[in-house]
């Protein structure tokens, strides 16, 4: 590389612009502390309050905290009773929770591919994979973008299929004026680092059915009918009862006295991503090394409400002349971090080895995971910060023929 290469590379940015960081208030801090304080930190008082307030957000019947979107989605697939020999339909696009959780279960990860310009799981893909085994579908609200949930919920009614929404990027996102989280026969909602909305590690299930909700409390905390706030309550002690072999999956009152702030904010932090979202599009919209996320008002979605969750852009190697991994080297010159979401879940070598996937099964997955980068999208950062992404994007573009020897 050109000593004026390295030089331009350099004035970029002096420390690294980290990926993901999460914005914890003082808010935030002063509840963790009264928690500590008031000698209270399991499953107790403030998880109560964290979930009335994701309830009412949401405006679903129920709200279930728990510890991780990967626990919920578990908890949510033993409430449908999803088990050995059953088959449930998903997108090879997502991180590898979302069909994980369908093998502990004993059933079978059916994945179809999915649209191009929007990543999201194809209806008309999950309607040819349907087979007399096929007990439910998982759609995926890759990046904060709404599913064709009026599709998808027509074809799991006429097969009579349950449909658990993975809205691990999607807190904010509405589908059609209706607020994901109120659609499906339940959703799951992440709450992890880079999320949103954080707890640290943690998750949401909520849905309209009392018989899942009762199950999915029940079965987070080891299967016991009553946890330790309920039973040493106001009322005296209440003896409780094992009613299922259940898990160790329950929510902290450490974690939702992070929850409650972050959900308080989350309708105005989504306004920063929105204004940072904004500053991205019109950065990039002509360089034609890369393609940004397709509008809402292109994709036949224009009532929907994205969450704005990641940014990403695909890179076109036979225009821009690299390859995504070495612009993702460029950037980290760069001191910009980035983040791959998702590389093609069919291809990795559990699901080569135990399914039989092969490349080219699902061609929109796999050209999408091959190209994709995610760029620094979160409160935590600046506007100065944003414009410093900028920057590295288009100096890397620029000096794309040294990129290799970076």
């Amino acid at each position: 590389m050109s000593a004026s290469v390295s030089d331009t590379m350099r004035i970029v940015r002096a420390t690294p612009l980290i990926f993901g960081a999460p914005f914890i208030g003082e808010a935030e801090i002063q509840e963790v502390v009264d928690t500590l304080r008031s000698g209270w930190l399991g499953t107790g008082p403030r998880c109560a309050r964290f979930e009335e307030d994701f309830k009412n957000y949401v405006g679903a019947k129920h709200a279930i905290a728990v510890n991780s979107c990967t626990a919920g989605l578990e908890l949510t697939l033993e409430a449908a009773d999803v088990g050995p020999g059953d088959e449930v339909i998903t997108t090879p696009l997502t991180f590898c929770a979302t069909a994980n959780v369908i093998v502990h279960r004993g059933a079978k990860p059916i994945f179809v591919d999915v649209e191009r310009h929007t990543g999201n799981i194809d209806p008309d893909c999950i309607e040819k994979a349907i087979t007399p085994k096929t007990k439910a579908i998982i759609p995926v609200h890759l990046y904060g973008r709404p599913c064709k949930m009026d599709e998808i919920l027509d074809i799991a009614h006429r097969h009579g299929l349950y449909v658990i929404e993975d809205a691990a990027h999607a807190t904010e996102a509405l589908y059609q004026g209706r607020k994901i989280g109120n659609i499906g026969d339940a959703t799951v909602f992440s709450f992890y680092v880079t999320k949103n909305m954080t707890t640290g590690e943690g998750g949401m299930v909520t849905t309209n059915r009392d018989s899942w909700a009762e199950r999915v409390r029940v079965s987070r905390l080891h299967g016991l009918s009553k946890d330790a706030w309920k039973r040493y309550s106001a009322d005296g002690f209440q003896p409780y009862d094992v009613q299922t072999a259940g898990y160790k999956f329950n929510m902290t009152d450490i974690q939702a006295a992070l929850g409650i702030h972050q959900l308080a904010r989350l309708e105005d932090n989504l306004r920063t991503r929105q204004r940072y979202w904004a500053m991205y599009e019109d950065a990039f919209h002509d360089l034609h090394e890369i393609v940004t996320p397709c509008p809402t008002s292109e994709d036949g979605s224009a009532g929907d409400r994205h969450a704005r969750h990641l940014f990403t852009i695909l890179v076109k190697p036979e225009v821009a002349g690299v390859s995504r991994s070495a612009l993702v080297n460029a950037l980290r010159t760069l001191n910009i971090c980035t983040g791959i979401h998702f590389l093609a879940l069919h291809l990795s070598t559990y699901y080569r080895r135990t399914f039989g996937y092969q490349p080219g099964d699902f061609p929109n997955a796999e050209y999408i995971a091959d190209r994709t980068i995610s760029l620094p999208l979160s409160v935590a950062i600046s506007e100065g910060d944003v414009q410093d992404v900028i920057s590295a994007v288009k100096i890397a573009l620029r000096f794309k023929s040294s990129l290799a020897t970076i």
